[in-house]
């Protein structure tokens, strides 16, 4: 039987490391929306929910990402090799863990919609999931993040190294990943170029 929600213990991994090269020069991360950058804004929203650890990955403008994020609860973890991938950042923060978990949500740190309550049911989901490693949300067949992983998958891509990371953990084992598909845009809102920012200041007018 699946533990209740409440029980499920999970940690939690930021990943704050890209260049942000469809940006421009400037790194999306600091942009700021409602007075705080972005990648505050996104860390707040996950340090304020129940998880029993929280890592933030740094790598590119690491000290001034740091600067951002001053005063909110997390551990900042430096990524060396994040010109080398998305996948490093996720070893890194994996290896970073220190407390016992269900699994792990594996965030990414441009989501400015996603709220408590969207990570609310994605725990949700992880606690309900039954014989499966990784729960993905989805939003009108969007595939979307944050996404969980449990203890097999997470062994799995450390134990790989090299360029292994979640997205080849799914390609190679499809029958355990759940797709949960969420009503909320948040899931699949991530902000990459500045027509992004636009539109996404432009639908909060």
């Amino acid at each position: 039987m699946p533990k209740p929600a409440s029980e499920t213990r999970l940690s939690a991994i930021v990943l704050a490391a890209g260049e942000s090269t469809r940006f421009g020069s400037s790194n999306k991360l600091l942009y700021e929306i409602d007075g705080q950058p972005l990648v505050r804004r996104t860390v707040a929203t996950v340090a304020a929910c129940p998880f029993v650890e929280l890592v933030v990955v740094t790598g590119h403008q690491a000290d001034e990402v740091e600067r951002a994020l001053s005063g909110v609860a997390c551990r900042l973890v430096h990524n060396s090799c994040y010109r080398d991938g998305q996948a490093t950042s996720v070893r890194a923060g994996l290896d970073a863990l220190e407390a016992p978990s269900d699994g792990v949500m594996i965030c990414l740190a441009d989501q400015p919609k996603l709220e408590t309550q969207d990570i609310a049911a994605l725990r949700k989901a992880f606690a309900e999931r039954e014989g499966k490693a990784v729960v993905v949300p989805t939003h009108r067949g969007r595939r979307g993040n944050p996404i969980v992983i449990d203890r097999v998958a997470s062994a799995e891509i450390l134990d790989r190294g090299g360029s292994f990371g979640c997205r080849h953990f799914i390609e190679r084992n499809s029958d355990l990943v759940l797709t949960v598909a969420m009503r909320r845009d948040a899931f699949v809102t991530d902000l990459d170029r500045p027509e992004d920012f636009e539109a996404f200041e432009s639908d909060r007018r």
